[in-house]
């Protein structure tokens, strides 16, 4: 198991920049996948960043050249660092670990809201 907790998320106006963080409670150097999904009001769930223990990065087409994902093993936390927000990266961002193929474990999410 591990408890995940997100930290960093409040309001922030159109072009401002805002670094969440995603404290584990275990070494996260041997879970091969963790990641950043984002939900807004009345909208599914969506994958936002994801990273695998060797550092491989993915993101969702809409946040490109934006965010970035990373990890600090030493510290046990994951970040996603994110530029140029606009209006729709409005949502409660979560982090997830998937310590196996059939066991993802969640944060309680951090809201983040850019204003226009």
């Amino acid at each position: 198991q591990v408890q995940l907790v997100e930290s960093g998320g409040g309001l922030v106006q159109a072009g401002g920049s805002l670094r969440l963080s995603c404290a584990a409670s275990r070494n996260i150097f041997r879970i091969n996948t963790m990641g950043w999904y984002r939900q807004a009001p009345g909208k599914q769930r969506e994958m936002v960043a994801t990273i695998t223990s060797g550092d491989r990065t993915n993101y969702v087409d809409s946040v490109k050249g934006r965010f970035t994902i990373s990890r600090d093993s030493a510290k046990y936390t994951m970040y996603l660092e994110m530029n140029s927000l606009k209006p729709e990266d409005t949502a409660v961002y979560y982090c997830a670990a998937d310590l196996t193929v059939i066991q993802r474990y969640w944060g309680q999410g951090t809201q983040v809201t850019v204003s226009s």
